[in-house]
């Protein structure tokens, strides 16, 4: 199997987190490769211009979709490299907890959050008022993918090369003041973005907790869409898998108590005929055992 077939293989079958990576990877090569052309051909032409999230508001009713975009856009090879460490550090611990639904809605709303605070940031505060700025990016949606995981669990430690062990909410805690002491740097548009990525971690997981998916409906359709373009089968045949190890079968075990425990809070808070059908199936099948 030759390489790209082996990369083609490796984003179907990977986790939502693999193809995050793959796809800001994609991105970042696509446009170096298109800037040497563009070089070589003696043409100034920049499709980093047309993806970055730009902070003036008529831009931003040509191009409304760079609050996707940018967050998929990156500089140079230190910037992504930080980033996406960040991505895959921060994301695997989520996807211990959650499925992977809710880190794909982290990154994208976390980004979206990011560049909404960017943006009225710089629409409306008097220092900004004669600056035309340019955010690109996925450090917002790192930042609630961090702030999400501090929230839902804050005194889980993790390593710090060099340094020692942390718990998460002082590590959340840390990089927030460092983004709120940094808006007077070089990057003030950047660590503005980054409290808005953190916003959105916080406010997700709090709804999250009284039983309320926020974006879960925007999710499900973006999965949905590979679908459409597949023929469906007449009839479709299922293999339950085993877990492939001690690792996911706890992790499996550890999001279906969960699960559980968010329904019986729910129950607590609004009551049983609140529940959805969905999840009244897995009170009951739990139930039987």
């Amino acid at each position: 199997m030759d390489i790209v077939s082996e990369i083609k293989q490796s984003f179907k079958k990977g986790s939502v987190l693999t193809r995050i990576v793959y796809v800001n990877l994609g991105v970042f090569l696509f446009i170096k490769l298109a800037g040497v052309v563009f070089m070589l051909i003696n043409k100034s032409f920049s499709l980093s211009y047309w993806l970055a999230l730009s902070s003036d508001m008529n831009a931003l009713l040509h191009r409304p979709y760079t609050f996707i975009t940018y967050m998929f856009l990156h500089e140079n090879f230190i910037h992504i490299l930080f980033n996406l460490l960040g991505l895959y550090w921060f994301g695997k611990m989520l996807l211990y907890h959650f499925e992977s639904d809710k880190l794909l809605g982290l990154y994208l709303f976390g980004g979206i959050s990011g560049g909404v605070l960017y943006v009225i940031a710089y629409n409306f505060l008097p220092v900004f008022a004669s600056v035309d700025g340019m955010l690109i990016g996925a450090s917002a949606s790192v930042y609630a993918i961090l702030v999400a995981l501090a929230v839902y669990n804050p005194n889980r430690e993790i390593h710090l090369f060099f340094i020692g062990k942390f718990a998460l909410k002082y590590v959340a805690a840390f990089y927030i003041l460092l983004s709120v002491l940094s808006i007077s740097s070089t990057n003030p548009g950047g660590n503005i973005a980054h409290l808005g990525g953190a916003l959105w971690g916080w406010f997700y997981i709090s709804r999250l907790r009284r039983g309320k998916n926020t974006g879960f409906e925007v999710i499900k359709f973006l999965n949905s869409i590979p679908d459409r373009f597949k023929l469906k089968p007449k009839m479709k045949v299922t293999y339950k898998q085993p877990p492939r190890d001690d690792y996911e079968y706890n992790r499996n075990k550890n999001l279906q108590q969960e699960e559980i425990n968010r329904i019986l809070d729910k129950i607590s808070q609004s009551g049983y005929e609140n529940l959805s059908k969905q999840e009244k199936e897995l009170l009951f099948s739990q139930g039987k055992k």
